[in-house]
This record gives structure tokens, C-alpha cells and sequence, in this order.
């Protein structure tokens, strides 16, 4: 069966050329549909738009002069009467006064404005990238719940037909009483996991119509599973290191604000340098010839060791924090990246496994296992050996299909988070079908395999 690869993360202006080159993700119409829809609807993503929109509008104002200040007003000599035109020191008074920042203060002051609204800006592509993977993972999370009802299905069915032949036997004497109760058994365990399973496709719908604003219970219907998808390639390392390293949000908001910083430590420099004020009035005098005034006055910066000094320590020292946090970053994401692959290698070799005969083989044993029990070579504990062998194999491939997309979807998003986090689910989380665990499985080991190496 063919897996439908349609949609890679979309380009943007705001991500650098080559984005994600490499890599694949699957996807189909009713995913495209519902990112479009997501990326359109989700007021996280609105919220993170309207911030960098409100910083980009502070560009202009760092930069902007004072605002000039006009002082209206009168002296007079005496109570009795205005003596404007009488007497010489009577007069109306219009004054106009312009601060003058520093020379530079402006310059750098819009510079802090500006790389604080392309930190804002980052924040709004790590929400895109995130409502992407959010999507991805609930669409993922609806493929693997409905599979797994799917493989339910088909268990039922073989645990009915071994029913059947234990009651057989068992009436005609040839079989035990306690073999017809424990397909009974198992049947209505089956019967007892359908309902956890119900409730985990429920659970994807309602957080895919949360993602994408709608109600919560509207039905979505699906065109694909996860055993049609095929193993994403993730490209190679340096490639992928260097992907990353370009389009992490966090590293970029790191190196932004680390830039700030160091602007900020500038402009508080340049602050111990006083500001102006220039001064221009006029003063009427009705028939007496008018006075004018021109001054220029300029703060004395004689505290500057408790003001002007701290702050030029106070951004040195934001500027050595941010430094600091961008080297982490990048840490973090080179450790990230290996740890994908790592994880990546394990999976996509046991998917590969299972696909390339071990799910016939399984499957083939249980069937000859179950034929062999209806004319009593075997045991009916070698059936259930057998049917748990084949459902923990069925879905041990499952999750390691789901979990190799997984990654991948953590490596379009540039995650910081650890393969195999809490809520990132596993290719053996304990939402499998009833047996996956059973001895005779083959796919026990997967989840602990792609979370080894996830420690950070």
C-alpha cells in the first residue's frame, strides 16, 4: 500500500532558504485541511502575531525626540490690574522647550526596539512550528487509535473462532472445560479494552477540533492509517544540525536577545552623557517693545555611580546571561538532533523488521497454531501464546511506524524536548491492544529502545 507524502512544513518568509530540506513529512488531504485550518483559527498563533505587531509599533518611538513642551503664561506687577503695556516687567510669556537626546542615544535606542520585536517575531514562528506539530501528533495519535480498533476487530474475530473450537472439543470430549472459559475470558477483555480504545480516538477528535476551532465532538472522518505511511527519511546529520542551528526559535530568540544586550549595554553608556533642552520663548509687552529668551539647559549626571554606572553593569551582565544562553541552545539542539537519530535508527530498523516478514511469520504461526489445537496436537495455552505473539507484533509495527513519525514531526518543529517525553507518546505506550506484552511478542522492546536515549 502506497503512503500519501503530500505536505513538508511550509515555507515562510520569516525562515531561512532551505528550511527543513530534507525532510518529508506524510501527509494527506484531511491533514492538509486541517493545518490550513489550525494556522488559521488558533488564537495562540494570533496572540504571538499581535505581540510582535505591538513591538514592531515601539521601533518608531524609541527613536522618536521628546515631545516639545509649550509654557503659556503671564508676570504682572501688582494685584490691581494687568499691567502688560504699562509697566516694562509686565508681560504674556510663550515659550517653547525641545529635549535633545545625546548624540546616539536614539540610534541605539532603536536598535534595543528593533531586536526586541524580531525576538517577538521568533516567538511567533516557534507558535506556527508548534500548531503544526500539534496537529501532526493529534492526527497521528486518531491514525493509531483507529488502527488499533481496527486490530481489536480482527483479534476478536480469531478469539472467537478459538472459541469456537474449544467448544467444540470440549462437547465432544476432547477438550476441557477451562479452555472454552478462558476464550470467554479473553473475549470479554477484548470487549472491556474497546471501550479505553473508544475513548482514545474520542479524545484525538476533540483535540484536533480544539486545534482547529471547532466543536469538539464534530466528526473526522480519516483516509489513511498508519500501516500505509512510509518511514520518513530524516536527512543527514550535518544537514539536519545546520537545518536546525537556521530555524530554532529558541536559539534565534537566544542570539537576539544576547544582540540586545550588547546594544543595551551601548546605549547605557551613552546615558551617563547628559541630555539637552533647548529653550526658545517670546514675551508681549501690548505697547512696549516685546523681550524674547533663547536658552539651553543640560542635566548634571552627578549620581551617575548609583544610576548611570549600575545600569551600564546591569546590561553587561544581561549581556553575558544571554551569550550564556544561546551556547545552551545550541547544546541542547545538537544533543536533539543525535538523540532523533539515534532513536530514529532503532525504530525505522524494527519497523523494517516487522514488515519484511516478521508480521507473516506471526500471523502464519497463529493461524497453524490454532489448527493444530482443533485436532489436538497442541495445547490451548500454545493458542494463546500464539495469538498474543501475533498482536504484540501487529501492534509493536504500529507504534513503530507512529513513533518514526514522531521524530520526524519533532524534527520539523526543531523541538527542544527529549525523544520520548512524557505526552510524546511511544511506539509501546501503554494504550496497545490487549496481548502487545505477552511473551511470544516481538515488539516489547521498541519503546524502550527510541526512549534510551532520550535522557538530556
Amino acid at each position: 500500500m502506497a503512503a500519501l507524502l503530500l505536505l513538508a512544513p511550509q515555507a515562510r518568509a520569516d525562515a531561512p532558504a532551505g528550511a527543513g530540506a530534507g525532510l518529508v513529512l506524510p501527509s494527506d488531504p484531511v491533514l492538509a485541511g486541517l493545518l490550513e485550518q489550525s494556522l488559521a483559527a488558533r488564537p495562540e498563533l494570533r496572540q504571538a502575531d499581535a505581540a510582535a505587531r505591538a513591538e514592531r509599533e515601539r521601533i518608531p518611538q524609541a527613536g522618536a525626540l521628546p515631545d516639545p513642551v509649550l509654557t503659556l503664561g503671564i508676570q504682572n506687577d501688582g494685584f490691581g490690574e494687568i499691567m502688560v503695556g504699562k509697566m516694562e516687567t509686565s508681560f504674556y510669556q510663550v515659550m517653547v522647550s525641545q529635549g535633545l537626546p545625546w548624540p546616539g542615544k536614539r540610534g541605539l535606542r532603536t536598535d534595543v526596539a528593533r531586536l526586541a520585536a524580531d525576538e517577538a517575531g521568533a516567538s511567533l514562528s516557534r507558535a506556527r512550528l508548534t500548531t503544526e506539530a500539534d496537529v501532526r501528533r493529534a492526527y497521528l495519535d486518531l491514525l493509531l487509535a483507529r488502527d488499533r480498533l481496527d486490530l481489536l476487530a480482527r483479534l476478536e474475530g480469531i478469539w472467537t473462532t478459538s472459541a469456537g473450537f474449544a467448544r467444540s472439543r470440549y462437547e465432544s470430549g476432547e477438550g476441557a472445560q477451562s479452555d472454552v472459559l478462558r476464550a470467554q475470558l479473553e473475549l470479554n477483555r477484548l470487549r472491556q479494552r474497546r471501550f479505553g480504545l473508544e475513548a482514545q480516538e474520542r479524545t484525538a477528535v476533540q483535540t484536533l477540533n480544539r486545534l482547529r476551532g471547532s466543536p469538539v465532538d464534530e466528526p473526522i472522518p480519516t483516509s489513511t492509517s498508519v500501516r500505509d505511511l512510509t518511514l520518513p527519511e530524516l536527512p543527514a546529520v550535518d544537514a539536519a544540525l545546520a537545518d536546525a542551528l537556521a530555524r530554532s526559535p529558541e536559539l534565534a530568540q537566544a542570539r537576539l536577545g544576547s544582540a540586545r544586550a550588547e546594544k543595551s549595554v551601548a546605549l547605557a553608556r551613552r546615558e551617563r552623557f547628559p541630555d539637552l533642552s533647548v529653550n526658545a520663548g517670546v514675551m508681549p509687552r501690548g505697547q512696549l517693545e516685546p523681550m524674547w529668551l533663547a536658552s539651553v539647559s543640560i542635566g548634571l549626571p552627578v549620581w551617575s555611580h548609583r544610576k548611570q554606572n549600575r545600569a551600564v553593569a546591569e546590561s553587561a551582565a544581561r549581556a553575558e546571561a544571554g551569550a550564556s544562553a544561546a551556547q545552551a541552545i545550541e547544546q541542547v539542539l545538537r544533543l536533539r538532533v543525535a538523540e532523533r537519530r539515534t532513536a530514529y535508527a532503532a525504530v525505522a530498523d524494527t519497523a523494517r523488521l516487522f514488515r519484511e516478514g516478521l508480521l507473516v511469520q506471526s500471523r502464519a504461526t497463529a493461524e497453524s497454531t490454532l489448527a493444530q489445537y482443533r485436532v489436538g496436537k497442541v495445547t490451548f495455552a500454545s493458542v494463546l501464546e500464539a495469538n498474543a505473539g501475533y498482536v504484540a507484533d501487529e501492534d509493536g509495527f504500529l507504534g513503530a511506524v507512529a513513533e518514526a513519525q514522531r521524530i520526524a514531526i519533532g524534527e520539523a518543529e526543531v523541538s527542544l524536548d527529549p525523544v520520548g517525553a512524557p505526552g510524546a507518546g511511544g511506539a509501546m505506550a501503554t494504550g496497545g491492544v490487549p496481548g502487545a506484552g505477552a511473551a511470544g511478542g516481538g515488539g516489547a522492546g521498541v519503546a524502550s529502545a527510541a526512549a534510551a536515549p532520550s535522557a538530556a
